[in-house]
This record gives C-alpha cells, sequence and structure tokens, in this order.
C-alpha cells in the first residue's frame, strides 16, 4: 500500500473513531434529555471562604449581593448545599474528583495533589468541551484537564498577584486580583475560546479569603457599623471541651498588622497576636500604600490613642476587632459580586446566556463572629454550608429555592453528566442533573444525609479531627480525641449552643444517627487505619516526632524499627537488650506510644523516614487499631499494607521484616487476642520471600496453655525485660540471614 493511501486509511479512522465518539456523546445526551448540539456551555465561579450569611438571596443581614443575588431571581438557590472537608486545598479537591478527601488522597493544606487520577476536567475535553482555568488553584501541581489556564501562586495575593503560566514561568500583573481574574476569564471567553465547540471556564477567586485586603473603590462601604452575630461572645458551654481550644477568634487570634491593618510593632500584644506581617502592603506600589494609608491610618491612630489611655474595656475591643474584621470581609465580597456581574453581562450581551449554565459557589462556607470565630474548619452550619447558585434558562426554573440535600463532591459528576459524559463509577458524588430536571427537587432515591471528615489536626487554628453526619434536621459529630459525640437540633438549635447526645428525649436520634454515621462511613469506604493523622496537638508526641525526624535527617540508618510503645519500650525496659544486640548495628527507633497504623502512616511521609535508607526495616504495628477501637482485621491490614508500600515508595531497596502482631489479653479467647490474631492472618499473606518477610513470634511470649504471664507482659499488652530478650531472639536469626 503506497503512502497516500495508508495517510488516506489512517485520516478516514480518525475520522470514523471521532463520528463514534459524536454518535456516543450524542446517544447519551439523548438519553439525558440534552441534544448534542445543545449541550450547554458552564461558567463556574468560584470564591474562597465566602459564607452564605453574607449573600443577600441567602437572607444576609449585613451586605447587599445584587449580581450573585440575580442568579437566584433567574435561577435556584440551594439551601442544604455543603462540603466535604472544610478548608481550601481538601474542598477543591473534592470537586475535581468527585471523591472525599480520604479517597483522593488530599486531606490537608500543604498537601500536593494527585493530578495523575481521574478528575472531570480531562473527561469534559474528551466529551468535546473546549476548558479553562483562571485564578485560585492552591493545589500543589499544575491544573490537568484543561485547554487554558493561569494560576494565581499557592494562596496568590489581592495585590498585584503573581500568576503561575502554562510554560511553567511566573507573570506579575498589577492590580487587583478579583478583577484581574475576572478580566482573564472575560479575555479568554472573547478572543481565546473556540466558539464552535461548548466551553467549561473556571473562574476562581483568592477572595474574600484571609487577610481582606479590600479594593480601594470600596473603602467607602459600611461606614455604620455592621450588627454583630448573637454568638460573638459564646462560652462554648454544653458542648465537647475541645471548641475551648480553638485558636480562631477574633478576641485573641487576630493579628496586628496581617489581620488588623496596623503598621510596626504591635503595641497591646495582650489583644493582638504579632506573628504575621500585612504582606499585601509590602506588595503594593507608592500610589496603592498611599490610597490605603490614607483609609487606615487615622482610625488606626485613634484607636491606638484610646487604648494608651485606657478608655476601651475588653468588650469594646473585641467590637472594635470586629468591625475592622467584617467590613473589610465584606468590601472584598463587593467586587467578587462585581465580578458575576460583567460575567453575566457579557454573556447576555453575547446571546450565549440562553446556553449556558452559570454557577456561583465557594469552597466552604466561613464564621463572620459566630461562636467568636473567623476562619472554617468546625463543622458547624457556618463553615459547612456552601453556597450553590445556579441559573440554567429552560430547566432550572427563576426564582426556586431547592431543599434537596447536595455537597461538593456532586460538581464534577454534574458537570460531566450534562455534558453528556459518562461519569465513572469511582466518583463518589451524584450528578444534581436529575434534581435540576425536577424543579430542583428531591428526586425520591435522593441522599438523605452528608458525611464530614476534617484531618487537619495540631494546625495552626487547632481544630482537632472529626466527623460527622448531617441530615434534614439533626446533626451528628463525632471527635476521636476522647471519643465524644455531639448531637444537635438544628430545628429547635439551629446555632447550635447546646449538645443533646446524652439527653434521653433524643436517645432513639441519637442511636438512629449513629447507625447513619457507620453506614455513610461504610459506603464511602472510609478506613481510618489507612488515613494518615497526627498527634501533634499531643506535646510529648511533636517533641519525639520532631527528634525522629532530625534524627532521620542525618541519614547513616541500617536498622529502623517501627511502631507503637511495645517498640518504644526498646528504650526503657528493653534498653538494656537493645544495647546487647542492636546499638552497633546504626538503629533509630521510630516506635510511639499510643500509635495506631494511620500515625505510623503520617509519621512516614513528614519526615520520620527523611533520608534514611536503611538495610532492614522491622515493622510491629496494630494492637492499638485493636485496643483503641476493636478496628476491623481487613481495615487494620490495610492500614499495614499501605505502611509497606511507603516504605516500598521512599526506599525500595529495604528488607522488611513485618511481624505479626504480638498477642494481648490473659487467654487464648480474649477479644482483644483474637482480632489481632484475625489481623495476622491477612498481613502474613503480605510477605513476598523477597522484598517482605514475615514472622510471627507470637508463641514466644505464650505458656504452654495459651496465657500470657505477668513475668512477659505485666499490663498484658506490653513487654518485660524477658519478654524483650525473647523477641530480640527470636528475630536474630532473621537480621543475620538479611546482612545484619
Amino acid at each position: 500500500m503506497g503512502f497516500l493511501k495508508r495517510l488516506s486509511c489512517l485520516h478516514c479512522s480518525a475520522a470514523c473513531l471521532h463520528c463514534c465518539a459524536v454518535v456516543v456523546i450524542s446517544l447519551l445526551c439523548c438519553e439525558r434529555g440534552i441534544a448534542a448540539d445543545q449541550r450547554p456551555n458552564i461558567v463556574f465561579v468560584f470564591s474562597d471562604d465566602h459564607a452564605v450569611q453574607a449573600i443577600g438571596a441567602y437572607g444576609s443581614r449585613i451586605n447587599e449581593t445584587p449580581n450573585i443575588d440575580r442568579l437566584a431571581k433567574e435561577g435556584a438557590v440551594f439551601e442544604r448545599s455543603f462540603c466535604a472537608n472544610s478548608i481550601c486545598g481538601p474542598s477543591r479537591a473534592c470537586i475535581l474528583t468527585g471523591k472525599h478527601s480520604h479517597i483522593n488522597g488530599f486531606l490537608r493544606n500543604g498537601n500536593r495533589f494527585d493530578g495523575s487520577q481521574t478528575t472531570f476536567p480531562p473527561l469534559l475535553q474528551q466529551a468535546g468541551y473546549q476548558t479553562a482555568m483562571i485564578g485560585k488553584w492552591h493545589l500543589g501541581t499544575d491544573p490537568v484537564g484543561f485547554d487554558y489556564w493561569e494560576v494565581l501562586q499557592g494562596q496568590g495575593n489581592y495585590y498585584n498577584p503573581d500568576f503561575k503560566q502554562m510554560d511553567g514561568s511566573r507573570k506579575r500583573r498589577e492590580g487587583y486580583c478579583t478583577d484581574i481574574v475576572t478580566d482573564l476569564s472575560l479575555e479568554w471567553l472573547k478572543e481565546q475560546r473556540d466558539p464552535s465547540k461548548p466551553f467549561m471556564l473556571m473562574c476562581q477567586h483568592k477572595a474574600p479569603h484571609r487577610n481582606w485586603a479590600p479594593a480601594a473603590r470600596h473603602f467607602k462601604l459600611f461606614k455604620d457599623d455592621v450588627p454583630e452575630p448573637e454568638t460573638l461572645r459564646d462560652d462554648y458551654a454544653g458542648r465537647v471541651e475541645l471548641l475551648k481550644e480553638n485558636e480562631m477568634t477574633i478576641r485573641n487570634h487576630m493579628h496586628w498588622e496581617h489581620d488588623m491593618k496596623f503598621h510596626g510593632e504591635n503595641l497591646f500584644p495582650k489583644y493582638f497576636v504579632g506573628k504575621h506581617t500585612n504582606g499585601e502592603y509590602r506588595r503594593m506600589t507608592p500610589k496603592q500604600k498611599k490610597v490605603w494609608d490614607e483609609q487606615y491610618e487615622a482610625p488606626n491612630q485613634a484607636f491606638i490613642k484610646q487604648m494608651k489611655a485606657g478608655e476601651l474595656s475588653d468588650d469594646e475591643i473585641l467590637s472594635w476587632k470586629y468591625q475592622r474584621y467584617i467590613k473589610d470581609y465584606l468590601r472584598c465580597i463587593a467586587a467578587v459580586d462585581e465580578s458575576v456581574g460583567r460575567l453575566l453581562e457579557y454573556l447576555d450581551e453575547t446571546g450565549l446566556a440562553k446556553n449556558t449554565i452559570f454557577i456561583y459557589s465557594s469552597d466552604q462556607g466561613f464564621y463572620l463572629g459566630e461562636h467568636g470565630w473567623y476562619d472554617k474548619r468546625w463543622m458547624f452550619e457556618e463553615s459547612l454550608k456552601m453556597p450553590f447558585l445556579i441559573r440554567w434558562p429552560g430547566v432550572v426554573p427563576a426564582e426556586t429555592r431547592s431543599t434537596a440535600i447536595i455537597q461538593n463532591i456532586d460538581y464534577g459528576p454534574t458537570f460531566l453528566d450534562v455534558a453528556g459524559a459518562e461519569v465513572p463509577a469511582a466518583m463518589q458524588g451524584r450528578s444534581l442533573l436529575p434534581v435540576l430536571q425536577n424543579q430542583c427537587k428531591a428526586p425520591s432515591d435522593w441522599r438523605d444525609a452528608i458525611y464530614y471528615a476534617y484531618y487537619e489536626n495540631a494546625s495552626v487554628h487547632e481544630v482537632p479531627v472529626h466527623d460527622g453526619v448531617r441530615n434534614d434536621r439533626y446533626k451528628l459529630m463525632y471527635f476521636p480525641r476522647g471519643s465524644k459525640w455531639q448531637l444537635f437540633d438544628l430545628e429547635k438549635d439551629p446555632q447550635e449552643m447546646k449538645s443533646v447526645h446524652d439527653d434521653p428525649a433524643y436517645a432513639e436520634v441519637f442511636t438512629g444517627l449513629k447507625k447513619r454515621y457507620k453506614d455513610l462511613r461504610d459506603f464511602y469506604d472510609v478506613n481510618t487505619a489507612t488515613i494518615p493523622a497526627t498527634r501533634g496537638d499531643e506535646a510529648w508526641w511533636s517533641e519525639r516526632d520532631k527528634a525522629k525526624t532530625a534524627q532521620a535527617k542525618q541519614g547513616n540508618v541500617d536498622l529502623a524499627f517501627i511502631g507503637d510503645s511495645i517498640t518504644q519500650a526498646w528504650e526503657a525496659g528493653g534498653k538494656g537488650v537493645w544495647q546487647q544486640y542492636y546499638a552497633d548495628r546504626k538503629p533509630i527507633n521510630l516506635g510511639f506510644s499510643g500509635d495506631r497504623t494511620e500515625h505510623v502512616i503520617w509519621r512516614l511521609q513528614h519526615g520520620n523516614f527523611a533520608k534514611i535508607k536503611p538495610k532492614v526495616a522491622v515493622l510491629m504495628i496494630g494492637t492499638n487499631n485493636t485496643g483503641h477501637l476493636m478496628q476491623d482485621p481487613a481495615e487494620v491490614a490495610a492500614g499495614v499494607k499501605r505502611i509497606l508500600e511507603i516504605l516500598a515508595e521512599r526506599s525500595p531497596k529495604t528488607r522488611v521484616v513485618l511481624h505479626g502482631v504480638f498477642p494481648r489479653g490473659r487467654t487464648p479467647i480474649d477479644a482483644g487476642r483474637l482480632n489481632n490474631v484475625a489481623i495476622n492472618q491477612i498481613i502474613r499473606r503480605f510477605a513476598d520471600g523477597k522484598r517482605v518477610q514475615y514472622l510471627d513470634i507470637g508463641d514466644s511470649f505464650l505458656e504452654s496453655d495459651g496465657s500470657l504471664s505477668k513475668e512477659i507482659m505485666p499490663d498484658a499488652l506490653h513487654l518485660s525485660v524477658e519478654g524483650y530478650k525473647r523477641w530480640a531472639k527470636a528475630l536474630e536469626p532473621v537480621l543475620v540471614e538479611l546482612g545484619l
């Protein structure tokens, strides 16, 4: 066959494949009631930390948002719209993947998003859509699946922000960030997109994220005081004591320069934190600084004068801080609202509005002084709720208010569904199309509740790990630290001021919600044994972690012991045996009392294996998963498997001795003992005879009748000196065989 003929055949084959794709998409669209040639464009405007209580359509008492409200007048407001993890990066990852954080791998800010996993933008491209992402990204890695993108660096800046370009370069653009993101979005719509294709534009703003630096044109807004929320002076009574440990109160945790816009030294450290400076001010041009100082300096100096004169009470100082915070926050929203108006105006002028879905949302809600807080994270309503307003002419009726329970894991499946693309089965969210096509009412088979989880333990705001469920009336939270439950009746207690988990009148509700909590965790494959977790809020643990990480950074380790208190105690009861057997083998002890598999996973990923490439790693972990939680053996085994995977990733030449979990409990029929036996039945299969060797030495500690004596394990869990001798003797032949 000649070259031209072969080329012609290749062209025909490609054309056939394209035609087949078009036919498939057409059939899918028809099934969903959307003609292929009428597939809608999608404009998705997404802000950062925009609370629903600061949107007119949601009943704001403190500001006006006429352009965002227009979406409500011409479309729908979803009143029960929730996030899956109330923090910036994780929320974005949930949207892109349609999966909860524990599945998509982006649990907390500071993680790096795995862009190779399935996300909706590449699937939209395959369906024939042109895609663009402009503005805040905040996921560490470059966007994937976009024909065009230009994203802010990290959190981004309000003034003169830096944008990363598709070629990897950086470009500083002078001006105000919200305006620039809008300008770039309109430029792409007008000049760069292919008008023959349907499009998906993600216009993502930094605002109104901290540190709330408004555009100069909005300085004149809110000259009068903004009403304070009823719970600004919440004392956290009637709820879990952990609430009092937070570090996100307006009263105690606002920064002198960063938040409150003062210059220079913190004059009143009793009332202001001095750590963060105002980075926005340093970025400004002289002209911008002049306008800024004209706004802030006079009231700042007046406040300082009053403070020095002792004229303000603690309560009056709190009110002053609140006014400074809330006015700046609302001024930032004013620019976002203008952005929505400019985009709507363009769509109207060009006629694109008729076949364009326009959505406004934000990565989570925010505390505007409720419970005395700013920021987000807690599973209380103010940060759990996300705004979701949608205009879709011909599909979504005007002035609709929906009570269907939706979540941000639903966004990706929805975008794919309306584009006629297949929604991957692995996505955990549900397409909202059946809701939207049902006058925004929940179909009979729609979800009754959402699952929420927050993982950023020991963060700067001291919000502990917790998760829970929320249905149309009740909310149940669980705090692993102290095993504390909280139950709120949102109908009778909308501000969540008193938990009723121990109220006999709510016993049936409490039992039912705990069942729903367990079922939803099972449904979403929540296995805490595999989800990295820190205990950095415990001082001793944090100090030990820092010390071991510092040691690991020195390298020069041939033998690493990894585990919990049984391993850590090589430094206590087992110290003499350790000296005899391991001191000259370049060892490191990575045992931490109380750790479960999830804590080992976190430590290995956060420095405990920094620069070490040991010849041998000895791993024994899982008994605390049993003792603390009586966790399902298969779940614990999955945690052990994940640890082995991390060791292989970080040091592929390291040989691993995987111990069976040591026996516990006095008798062979002890429940904890049996759970460990079941774990061992599974993890023994992880041995491959090469990199991983399985070693069960449980019999070394048992009496002839299967009991554990007090001489070997005084508390039926931890080893005595004799116990450590037996461990060392049983392990020694394997270490010698492996070259140590």
